[in-house]
């Protein structure tokens, strides 16, 4: 009897390829957990299981370059990283900033190592790390950084940490300038790691004049800073500190930077204003890679079986508000604001393997790598976005998870936080 020539072929989908320069409908087939091919009539050679993928995208594991998915360890803050992970319909999660130098060893055995989905990490520069999303800004001075301990727990963990997690917002520079960003620079430096650079007010300011920043002013010193493959995150924030100024205009320096190599991660989260967006995207500026940076300040985890009392943890979640969100909601998002589908998706997978220095593993449906495949839906109907200002715009069209392959695994997109 003849053996198959597939484990699994997902056939007649839209499958949407950047990196590989496919938009087409054909079929993706699977062998012992690689992509074995890509093409039409795959189906039709003999197949242990065949999935109808017609009228569903399908395209690279969706990679989330900003999740915070250090659980239990950053208290509130973390989320669990399978529900944003495969359960979402995202193969691959980058923590931004939750594990340190200090706490690098839990995030590796308590997070990434049991997560089915692949976690990776941009470490942070402080020794705190994010324990409560940097609730607490007088730990996040130059004196609570380590170059030499982050640099040692980068290079010794290389196949986790892709890059150094830093700020530059006017709450800190009012403490201690551009100090904690220069220490980050001889980490990134150091380890030739891109340095991931949070913009947009976080901390209240200093009391007093001494404690004042006009951080228009200090963009061009921010900008300075930093070099080719580093990253400017949140450039469409509602707070002070974006790529937009009190002025209403974009900081010419932006596309400056942009011309040397730098690169823009959306880093949705709270800091997300569709005016603000609108008015970097009229002024030609593209963000590189989406990000939904999710967090248990602003997603809201429902219970999963149990009673309250089950789960005394919750409450701090419910602070939050009910809010239930997704990479693919950030990618609809943009997808409504004018942008490309083709230019999201590249946005959400072969953009963000380049930004982590695995261009060569992740981010393509090409022969021979691991079969990290994301289906997706492409929704019409009529849906009102509403960001963190409160304002709103309508959709005829959103992109919702179906299930994903990790490692030719299938798991379906159930994860409660999912948007209905």
């Amino acid at each position: 009897m003849n053996q198959p020539s597939f484990d699994l072929v997902l056939a007649g989908g839209r499958v949407i390829d950047p990196a590989s320069g496919i938009d087409t409908v054909c079929d993706v087939a699977v062998k012992d957990g690689r992509i074995a091919a890509v093409g039409e009539g795959l189906a039709g050679n003999g197949a242990a299981e065949t999935v109808d993928a017609a009228g569903l995208l399908v395209v690279p594991g969706l990679i989330d370059t900003h999740a915070h998915v250090f659980q239990h360890v950053s208290g509130r803050f973390g989320l669990n990283a399978d529900l944003c992970g495969v359960r979402s319909g995202v193969t691959t999660l980058v923590d931004q900033g939750g594990p340190s130098c200090m706490t690098f060893p839990a995030f590796r055995h308590f997070i990434a190592e049991p997560a089915t989905s692949r976690v990776l990490a941009f470490v942070s520069i402080y020794v705190v790390g994010g324990l409560e999303g940097h609730y607490y800004p007088e730990l996040y001075g130059p004196g609570g950084i380590d170059v030499e301990a982050c640099t040692r727990t980068a290079k010794s963990n290389a196949d986790l940490v892709k890059g150094i997690k830093a700020h530059a917002e006017s709450g800190g520079m009012s403490r201690w300038g551009l100090e904690t960003l220069k220490l980050a620079r001889r980490a990134g430096d150091e380890t030739g790691l891109p340095v991931y650079v949070h913009l947009g007010q976080l901390w209240p300011e200093r009391a007093g004049e001494e404690g004042s920043v006009d951080i228009d002013e200090a963009m061009p010193d921010i900008v300075a800073l930093l070099r080719e493959g580093d990253i400017l995150a949140h450039p469409f924030t509602r707070h002070p500190g974006g790529f937009v100024s009190r002025n209403g205009q974009v900081h010419p320096v932006i596309a400056a930077a942009l011309d040397r190599g730098l690169r823009v991660d959306v880093g949705h989260g709270s800091h997300f204003s569709f005016a603000m967006a609108q008015r970097v995207l009229e002024a030609g500026i593209r963000p590189f890679t989406v990000g939904a940076d999710m967090h248990g300040y602003n997603t809201h985890v429902p219970h999963e079986g149990g009673t309250p009392d089950d789960h005394p943890d919750d409450e701090m979640h419910l602070f939050a508000g009910q809010t239930k969100f997704s990479l693919c909601h950030a990618m609809t998002e943009l997808l409504a604001m004018g942008v490309p589908l083709a230019d999201v998706v590249a946005m959400s997978t072969a953009n963000c393997a380049t930004a982590i220095g695995m261009s060569d593993t992740l981010g393509a449906l090409a022969p021979g790598r691991g079969a990290d495949v994301s289906v997706l839906r492409m929704e019409q109907g009529r849906w009102t976005l509403s960001d963190n200002s409160g304002d709103s715009i309508e959709t005829t069209e959103r992109i919702t998870p179906v299930f994903c392959l990790r490692d030719g695994a299938r798991f379906e997109a159930d994860a409660p936080i999912l948007p209905n």
